[in-house]
């Protein structure tokens, strides 16, 4: 099964550059038609916008954008370059703007939509939709730091903590690196500590890149 980011939530922030407002917003899709649902959505919002830009990346589906009465390349690109960077899928933005007054030129607006775009990932989030092995991973209080920090050099997640004699992780990691992560934590505690795979999820959890 395949691996890609996806948003993990709705996402939304602004900001005012030369008294244009421009308010960015991010959401997750699984289809076309939920990305030009939401545009719509966006459209009605703000009818009384200057314009409702727009991008979105469907995994093994269309890529589009608009800008929407901007001048060409100035906007819908740049907004559409930003989820392409952040090598986001089924993902739909839209970069609205309430016109100042103030001319930002073509460098301007380029960069204007780029910041809404970004703005608005970052409020979103990203989750890895990949296969997940889950682990159970006992560990006495005096390994509880290191196996943290395997974990996260791992690009793994702690799901689950729970705080007894010892203490018991349900950890998630790529289902590639389960092996090598388990086999780490062996060699780190001489042998004394040991986990195991207990399950398999194929699903998105919010993750940050190690």
């Amino acid at each position: 099964m395949e691996e890609y980011l996806v948003p993990t939530q709705f996402g939304e922030d602004s900001f005012v550059e030369k008294k244009s407002r421009f308010i960015g917003r991010v959401w997750p899709v699984d289809t076309e038609q939920q990305a030009l649902e939401r545009i719509g959505q966006m459209r009605q919002q703000h009818y009384d916008a200057t314009h409702n830009v727009w991008a979105y990346i469907i995994k093994d589906g269309p890529v589009r954008f608009s800008d929407d009465g901007e001048p060409g390349g100035t906007a819908g690109m740049p907004t559409l370059q930003v989820l392409q960077r952040e090598e986001l899928y089924n993902v739909v933005c839209v970069v609205t703007r309430y016109f100042g007054g103030i001319l930002l030129g073509a460098g301007g607006l380029v960069r204007a939509y780029t910041r809404g775009a970004k703005i608005a990932v970052d409020a979103a989030g990203k989750s890895m939709k990949r296969v997940w092995s889950v682990l159970y991973v006992p560990c006495p209080y005096s390994l509880y730091e290191r196996v943290k920090l395997e974990t996260g050099t791992f690009g793994g997640i702690i799901r689950d903590t729970q705080f007894g004699a010892e203490v018991e992780l349900e950890i998630l990691v790529a289902q590639a690196q389960a092996k090598p992560f388990l086999d780490r934590l062996t060699d780190l505690s001489a042998g004394t500590l040991e986990g195991m795979e207990v399950g398999q999820e194929y699903r998105a959890f919010p993750w940050k890149q190690p």
